[in-house]
């Protein structure tokens, strides 16, 4: 039998008659139509780090006048932090930890608990502490990137400082807005913009660099090591601002589904790594040769009359990397609440062929009114580089602690082999969240709220399904046992056709059964108890999507698993059932739904405050018939109370 992480209560997260699925799906596609997809996607993020990563870096050591090691020192560290935690970390170390070919801290999440083979609560918090923090970052992303842009506008004429912010919050009001149209046919160019950015990045750089190729010592990781030793404390403030360089590494991982690994590798290694090593490089020079430049040396790396050509490009290119966040977030939430750490959201597809291409319009404006406030909060982005980096290290210090024991437990490595490579990249992840943890007094506090908000969130509406299906469970009825018991009643009045009763436990019978027997006395020729069972896979097998039982002549099991990555399609599901024996008249098939009200039981102190929250998160739940699209003239919702 398939493990799954949670089975769906009584009228909660049912199949749903949606748009499409991931059922089938799969990533076929030549390997470089891969690579450029993976070009525009991937690493859109990590493409416009070199806008802003150089200038914050050089101007965190230059208050006392600007000297010729301390830029090297400070490219140097850039390139080889480049190296470090996306070469060895992401590109070398996490694509091997797939999840069925599925990436991201949560897929990460539930390849440990598999490998640990039971419920550890510290797996359990470091999940959500992964999964909050991924959107601690996503509401600064977009307003940074767009920010950073569009203010090249004041090197091409001052006069344009007071039409940034209203045409930076002009771009990201229109990405906000065209989301709910979904974005398939726009993200065919992200990949071809995308690698021409980057190749302007090399070009940029090289035309800079060969005027003044002394910066090519920063290869030399010495010269990295020289500068933080030197500088002292001055460089562990730095590093806050060099960690700039890799916000976005994080998609790589994440996006390993999409794309696969050969094709993320190929365009790390083929493109996207030499382009910024070369733009770096390319900044280093331009500064040692002409120090006056360190005020914005990215977009002073070309003449004044290419200059608004650069500015019209990096603008394009940010709104690619918001948008790749923007998905991201999506994807995310869809995860997490398959996996019960989230309320039931409504989730719509705006693709017919791509289930990843999907529109949560709660998290779509949550996520703007959240960008807004942060550019209209700190007005630059030099200021919101200061509220910038605290989220990712976090996540990245998440994802090595759970690659660890995964190699432990999972990979079964000998602890000496684990500690060779995790250790390195602790002391480095450790030494950058410290670094980051100094911007706090200077707004790095905002991200570090919107994630303990959001872990408190989905850690109180985890918890509270824990304990009404531990309710349930005390009270339920035996399915095989009652059915023999009814088949023998003659009390009970016939209904012709089907009804579906959807339940989270198989061997108990579903509360809107017994309801619907207790006041109307009916039961129809057909019943089918229906479970939905989320795996602990991203993407169930099409082969055991569906198990159909029967019990008696009036009784049956029908059981969908669903991948956690996947949004559950009944209709689909059910014409598929009928080639297991299932058969069934939509015409004359009811489909009954136990709606559930919980009401607060005689906890005291924190117990009675999460509770009262859990209740609360519920509001917000989307009502069942709506989320999952079921047919309005075919449901019936019949109600239960349960006391926590």
């Amino acid at each position: 039998m398939i493990a799954t992480l949670r089975d769906v209560p009584d009228g909660a997260d049912v199949a749903p008659f949606a748009a499409d699925d991931d059922e089938g799906q799969d990533h076929r596609g030549g390997l470089f139509a891969l690579t450029l997809g993976a070009v525009g996607v991937v690493y859109g993020d990590i493409g416009t780090s070199p806008i802003y990563a150089v200038r914050e870096s050089l101007r965190a050591v230059s208050g006392g006048g600007l000297e010729r090691s301390e830029v090297i020192g400070v490219i140097s560290t850039l390139i080889w932090t480049l190296v470090i935690i996306v070469t060895l970390k992401y590109v070398t170390l996490l694509l091997r930890a797939d999840n069925r070919g599925e990436g991201g801290v949560l897929a990460l999440y539930t390849l440990v608990r598999l490998a640990i083979g039971r419920r550890s609560f510290w797996v359990l918090a470091l999940g959500i502490a992964g999964a909050a923090l991924f959107f601690g970052d996503a509401i600064i992303t977009p307003a940074i990137s767009v920010l950073s842009a569009v203010e090249g506008l004041t090197l091409i004429t001052p006069q344009a400082a007071d039409v940034v912010l209203p045409a930076t919050l002009g771009i990201l009001f229109a990405l906000f807005l065209v989301q709910r149209h979904g974005t398939g046919a726009v993200s065919v160019a992200f990949g071809p913009i995308t690698a021409a950015w980057f190749l302007i990045l090399a070009l940029t750089g090289v035309h800079h660099l060969v005027q003044d190729p002394a910066i090519l010592v920063a290869f030399d990781p010495r010269r990295a090591v020289g500068f933080l030793v030197e500088e002292g404390p001055v460089a562990f403030v730095v590093l806050g601002a060099i960690f700039l360089a890799v916000t976005g590494a994080e998609a790589l991982y994440a996006d390993l589904g999409h794309f696969g690994k050969a094709p993320i590798r190929l365009a790390w290694l083929g493109l996207v790594f030499p382009a910024l090593v070369l733009n770096y490089l390319g900044q280093g020079a331009m500064v040692l040769r002409h120090p006056e430049t360190v005020a914005d040396p990215f977009f002073l790396l070309v003449s004044p009359h290419l200059l608004p050509v650069l500015v019209v490009l990096a603008t394009i290119a940010t709104v690619i990397a918001s948008q790749a966040v923007i998905s991201g977030a999506y994807s995310m939430t869809r995860s997490a609440v398959q996996l019960g750490f989230l309320p039931r959201l409504l989730i719509r597809h705006t693709s017919e062929r791509q289930s990843g291409q999907i529109y949560i319009p709660s998290v779509n404006w949550l996520l703007f009114a959240g960008v807004v406030a942060l550019v209209f909060g700190f007005r630059s982005s030099a200021a919101l580089a200061s509220a910038y980096g605290i989220a990712v290290t976090g996540t990245m210090v998440v994802t090595t602690v759970l690659t660890c024991v995964l190699m432990l437990r999972g990979w079964k490595r000998p602890g000496w082999q684990v500690a060779l490579v995790v250790a390195p990249l602790l002391a480095l992840e450790g030494a950058f969240l410290a670094s980051n943890l100094l911007k706090l007094p200077d707004g790095g506090y905002v991200p570090v709220l919107v994630a303990l908000g959001l872990a408190l969130v989905m850690w109180t509406w985890w918890r509270g399904v824990q304990l009404t299906r531990s309710r349930e469970t005390r009270q339920k009825v035996d399915m095989d046992g009652f059915a023999h018991s009814i088949a023998t009643s003659e009390r009970i009045l016939h209904a012709k056709g089907t009804a579906f009763f959807f339940t989270s436990d198989p061997t108990a019978v579903p509360q809107a059964l017994l309801h619907n027997l207790k006041h109307n006395q009916v039961l129809h020729d057909r019943n089918i108890i229906l479970t939905v069972e989320t795996l602990r896979i991203p993407h169930c097998p099409p082969e055991e999507r569906i198990e159909y039982l029967p019990i008696d002549e009036r009784f049956a099991r029908l059981k969908l698993r669903y991948g956690f990555m996947e949004t559950p399609n009944l209709s689909r599901a059910l014409g598929l059932a009928r080639r297991h024996g299932l058969k069934f008249d939509v015409m004359t098939t009811s489909f009954f739904l136990g709606r559930r009200k919980v009401i607060l039981g005689g906890r005291r102190g924190l117990g009675r405050l999460l509770d009262r929250l859990f209740l609360a998160l519920g509001r917000f739940s989307t009502d069942p018939g709506e989320f999952y699209s079921l047919p309005r003239d075919r449901v019936v919702e019949l109600g239960s109370r349960i006391t926590l």
